[in-house]
C-alpha cells in the first residue's frame, strides 16, 4: 500500500486520502486482517464513475489487476458531518444534520489518547458485536491508519432511522458516546455519512448491496 502514496499525492483531483489496514471481524478490532486494505479518497470532481483507474490512476488500478485483488469500490456524496481527520474537515464544509434518509454509509473514525486506550477497548468490543444484529444494518468494516490508536468503521444501512436507532436507541451504545464525551477518550474525532452513488466489484466474492441500488 505504501507505493500508493505517490500517485495518490499527485493526483489533481484528489484533495484528501487515507491508506488503511482492516481488522477482521467488520468493526473495530485489535487483530488485522492482512489480506484486507482499504484507500478512502476525496475527488473534487470525481464524475459518475467507480471505474478504479479513473479515481486512482493506472498504478494503483494495474497493481490490483497484475496480482489479482479482488477489490470493492464505493463512490459516495458526504451529506452529513462534523470533527476532523488530521486536523483537517476531509470532506469540506457539511451541515451536522441534512434530510436525507435513503440507503446511508456511516464513516466514524477517531484517534484514541494513549492514556484511555484501556477504556476504549474495553467498552467497545460489546456494543460492535450487537450491531450485525441491528435493524436494517448491510454490512461494515473495521478500518484504521494505526492499529489500536487510529480507528474507524464504516458501515452501511438501509436507512438513516435504522443507524440512528442502533446508535442512540440501544441503550450499551448510548452509553459509550456518553463516556467518550464525558472520559474525553478521543483526541480527534470525526462521524459522517454518505448518501451511495454508485458502487462496483466485490467483497469475498459477493456484492454487499446486492439488490440495493
Amino acid at each position: 500500500m505504501a507505493i500508493f502514496h505517490l500517485p495518490l499525492r499527485t493526483k489533481k483531483n484528489i484533495s484528501f486520502y487515507k491508506l488503511m489496514g482492516s481488522g477482521k471481524n467488520g468493526t473495530f478490532d485489535k487483530v488485522p486482517d492482512l489480506q484486507q486494505w482499504a484507500i478512502l479518497a476525496v475527488h473534487d470532481k470525481p464524475g459518475g464513475s467507480s471505474d478504479n483507474r479513473s479515481l486512482y490512476g493506472s498504478l494503483v488500478a494495474g497493481w490490483w489487476a497484475f496480482f489479482g485483488c479482488e477489490t470493492f469500490t464505493l463512490l459516495l456524496e458526504p451529506l452529513e458531518s462534523h470533527g476532523s481527520w488530521s486536523g483537517k474537515k476531509a470532506f469540506g464544509e457539511l451541515p451536522a444534520k441534512s434530510a436525507y434518509d435513503g440507503p446511508v454509509a456511516v464513516l466514524t473514525r477517531a484517534t484514541i489518547r494513549m492514556n484511555k486506550l484501556k477504556y476504549f477497548w474495553q467498552n467497545v468490543a460489546g456494543v460492535a458485536n450487537k450491531m450485525a444484529g441491528a435493524k436494517g444494518f448491510i454490512c461494515s468494516f473495521g478500518i484504521g491508519e494505526m492499529p489500536w490508536i487510529r480507528q474507524a468503521t464504516f458501515s452501511i444501512w438501509q436507512s438513516k432511522d435504522d443507524m440512528k436507532a442502533f446508535a442512540y436507541g440501544m441503550k450499551e451504545h448510548a452509553e459509550v458516546i456518553q463516556k467518550t464525551r464525558k472520559q474525553r477518550w478521543y483526541s480527534e474525532d470525526m462521524f459522517t455519512r454518505f448518501r451511495i452513488i454508485a458502487r462496483s466489484g466485490t467483497v469475498k466474492g459477493e456484492d454487499p448491496l446486492a439488490g440495493m441500488l
